[in-house]
């Protein structure tokens, strides 16, 4: 059964951190998370597998994101929790559920700090040839993990500004795209409909390999759930985040991949090569556009990095206080949990050395174990979500201050998107090892959770 710890009233777990994080900081995280790596760099592929049918993969892959986003929102507003998530899970399905989620996501935080500081290194050191890699991964590593070491206003107003770059350059790529596409830019012709008029260039086996690739592309949403716990007002902040999570989808990841497919050829090799928004720009002919692009990309990989770390020791935080980890994980430091952020970095740094050590084995083995990770989560947050509802409806109605629409319809509805995701990732190739691979680590946490729940109540 869930343990005591959990089933206290509902102040934040991170009852010991500080609440350094200001409604400004979590406004932006939650406007900006929206805006990743995934967005700007893994978006190509998706385009080129599915075409102009990528609006489509987008649109229903944003529908299931924003579902899961209530649901999550609904939870976290009646229990704030620096272990988001994780946290509902473990009172809502029991702690085995709650160190599944927990550890999982972790794992995969940490390893995308690490492929984001080799994203990022690449950038740089196109710009600069002839300087190491893992050099500059370091140097972002440690910049990184400092500010996470510090309060955690560092943090708020590094992705603060890290997210209002992100924000003013979509923002702008949008509106250049839409005055390109109307033929009202100066110096460009628009290309009409010439390039939608083949939908489905590969067919239904495109859209799939699209929709799965849009799925992996909303990663990160979850971050500013577990930032509520450190803000002025948790509720407040993360209330106000989920409400305004569907226009934010809809603006930037729709908005941008139907400008995109619009204004570039879907099949151009720039699209994969150069990445979809610097292909669009160079095709408007702006000077330097592209290059700008470039370290808008550069700015959003830096920002996950910051993001995951953060993520990841706030995760790992609130999980050995619950008793679910080693003791030492913690342990807080001026409102920090330091030993966390620095098990963090050094595990997202040792990805990077696996990659340059051992890239065909034990790296593509981490790498396929954590693909499918979301997934995972956002069925203990569905799971949760059905059963933590009726719980308060009977005991304390008043704290369900952001509700799951249509509840439970919906979040059948969402479970079923899920499922329906799991069996296109068993028929397609690429994506069936990843699906294996993350079962086979998501039934071993389960085994130990379970095993740890099972000798946790004996004792």
């Amino acid at each position: 059964m869930p343990s005591t710890t959990v089933e206290t009233p509902p102040k934040p777990d991170g009852a010991s951190l500080s609440h350094g994080l200001k409604q400004r900081h979590l406004s932006m995280i939650a406007l900006g998370g929206v805006i990743g790596a995934g967005l700007f760099v893994g978006s190509g592929a998706g385009i080129a597998a599915a075409g102009p049918s990528v609006v489509l993969a987008y649109t229903l892959s944003g529908i299931l994101v924003m579902l899961v986003m209530r649901m999550l929102g609904e939870m976290s507003a009646a229990y704030p929790s620096s272990g988001s998530f994780s946290a509902h899970a473990e009172r809502a399905i029991g702690p085995w559920a709650g160190f599944t989620a927990g550890w999982s996501f972790w794992v995969l935080l940490c390893t995308a700090v690490g492929l984001e500081g080799i994203g990022a290194a690449k950038i740089v050191t196109g710009w600069l040839p002839g300087t190491p890699e893992w050099a500059w991964v370091a140097l972002f590593m440690v910049v990184f993990c400092a500010t996470n070491l510090a309060a955690v206003r560092n943090f708020g107003e590094f992705e603060f500004w890290f997210a209002a770059l992100k924000v003013g350059a979509i923002t702008l790529f949008l509106g250049l795209g839409v005055l390109a596409v109307a033929g009202v830019l100066p110096g460009t012709d628009s290309p009409g409909t010439s390039h939608l008029t083949d939908f489905l260039p590969n067919g239904g086996e495109g859209l799939v390999i699209g929709l799965l690739a849009s799925v992996f592309a909303y990663g990160g949403l979850e971050t500013v759930t577990i930032a509520a716990a450190e803000s002025e007002n948790p509720v407040k902040g993360v209330a106000s985040a989920v409400r305004t999570a569907m226009w934010r989808i809809a603006v930037f990841y729709i908005g941008s991949m139907a400008v995109i497919v619009t204004l570039v050829p879907w099949d151009s090799p720039a699209v994969v090569e150069d990445g979809p928004y610097v292909a669009a720009l160079d095709s408007l002919g702006i000077p330097g556009a592209g290059q700008l692009m470039n370290v808008v990309v550069l700015v959003a990989l830096l920002s996950a990095m910051n993001a995951n770390i953060y993520g990841a020791s706030r995760i790992g935080y609130s999980l050995v206080r619950r008793g679910q980890g080693p003791k030492a994980l913690g342990r807080v430091s001026g409102g920090v949990p330091r030993t966390a952020v620095l098990a963090s970095s050094v595990f997202g740094f040792l990805c990077v050395l696996l990659s340059y050590w051992r890239p065909d084995d034990v790296f593509a083995w981490l790498l396929n174990m954590i693909g499918a990770v979301i997934l995972v989560v956002w069925i203990f947050i569905a799971v949760s979500q059905l059963r933590l509802r009726r719980r308060l409806e009977r005991e304390a109605p008043e704290r369900l201050t952001v509700r799951m629409w249509a509840f439970p319809w919906l979040t059948w509805v969402a479970l079923a998107g899920m499922a329906a995701v799991f069996v296109l990732m068993a028929r397609e190739p690429g994506t069936r090892v990843q699906l294996y691979s993350t079962g086979g680590m998501t039934l071993a946490l389960a085994a130990i959770g379970y095993a740890w729940q099972r000798a946790r109540a004996r004792s």
